[in-house]
């Protein structure tokens, strides 16, 4: 598994404490979440937040 960059993953988390509800386990609807509550430009780093929200969102599915 690849390092986050320190930037994701505070963000990521950031947005998950805030918008619980606006994320999903469906990394393509989190792309759109993303790109509708933060104001990052880059296609790339939207990506990396989203994904990295994804396996968060993903791994507190598989625990409950």
């Amino acid at each position: 598994m690849a390092i986050k960059p320190a930037y994701v993953k505070k963000t990521g988390t950031i947005l998950l404490e805030r918008y619980p509800d606006a994320f999903t386990t469906d990394f393509e609807q989190n792309k759109e979440s993303v790109e509708k509550l933060t104001n990052v430009e880059s296609k790339g780093v939207r990506n990396r937040i989203a994904g990295y929200v994804t396996r968060k969102k993903s791994s507190q599915a598989a625990a409950a």
